[in-house]
C-alpha cells in the first residue's frame, strides 16, 4: 500500500485540520498517510514514505522561515518523490487569488524555494480574531482594512472550501499510486 506524509507548519491550528481532510480521504482512497508537524519531521524517517506534501500557513504576509530552510536541508530526497505543497492563506478567500497560479504567496514562495513541488495547492483558511494573540489580531485586522475582509473584533468565519481540500487529496492519492507502480 503507498504510503505519504503529509508534514504541516501552522500556528493556530487549520493547517492542521486541512491535513486531517486530506489524511481522512486519501484513507478513503485506499492510501497510508501520517502527519507531523514540521519541526517532528527526522530525516532518516522521510526516506520510507512514496510522496510527501508540505502545507504551510501565512503569517504575517509570509510563510515561515522554517519551511525553507526545512525544504533546504531535505531538497534532493523531496526531488526524488512524488512531493507536494499547499498554502493556506486568507488572501485565497478571494476567487482571483485561489489558484497556486494567481496567488501572491504561492508565486512569491516558490520563486524563493529551490524545490518545485509536482503538486501544488492554496486553501483559504480560517478568521478567527479573538484566538489570535494580540498582536496578530491587529496585523491581520489592518491586513482585512487594506483587502477588503471583516475587520470585526468578533467575526470567526471558516472560508476553507473542503471540497477542494478533498480534491486535492484525491491528486496527492493518484501522485502516490504513481510513483508506488500502484
Amino acid at each position: 500500500m503507498p504510503n505519504t506524509l503529509l508534514i504541516y507548519h501552522g500556528i493556530y491550528g487549520h493547517t492542521r485540520r486541512i491535513c486531517e481532510v486530506i489524511q481522512a480521504e486519501m484513507i478513503r482512497l485506499g492510501v497510508s498517510t501520517d502527519i507531523s508537524r514540521l519541526d517532528n519531521c527526522e530525516a532518516d524517517d522521510l526516506e520510507r514514505f512514496d510522496a510527501i506534501v508540505i502545507g504551510a500557513a501565512i503569517r504575517n504576509g509570509k510563510h515561515n522561515s522554517a519551511v525553507l530552510e526545512f525544504i533546504r536541508t531535505r531538497r534532493d530526497l523531496l526531488e526524488s518523490k512524488p512531493s507536494g505543497f499547499f498554502s493556506v492563506n486568507l488572501v485565497a478567500r478571494k476567487p482571483e487569488k485561489n489558484t497556486p497560479e494567481t496567488n501572491p504567496y504561492v508565486k512569491a514562495f516558490l520563486a524563493r524555494s529551490p524545490w518545485q513541488p509536482k503538486l501544488v495547492g492554496v486553501f483559504a483558511g480560517n478568521l478567527d480574531y479573538q484566538r489570535y494573540r494580540f498582536m496578530d489580531r491587529h496585523i491581520i485586522r489592518f491586513i482585512m482594512t487594506l483587502t477588503g475582509g471583516p475587520t470585526d473584533l468578533h467575526t470567526k468565519i471558516e472560508f476553507t472550501d473542503w471540497d477542494r481540500v478533498r480534491e486535492f487529496a484525491g491528486q496527492v492519492t493518484a501522485l502516490t499510486a504513481d510513483a508506488a507502480g500502484s
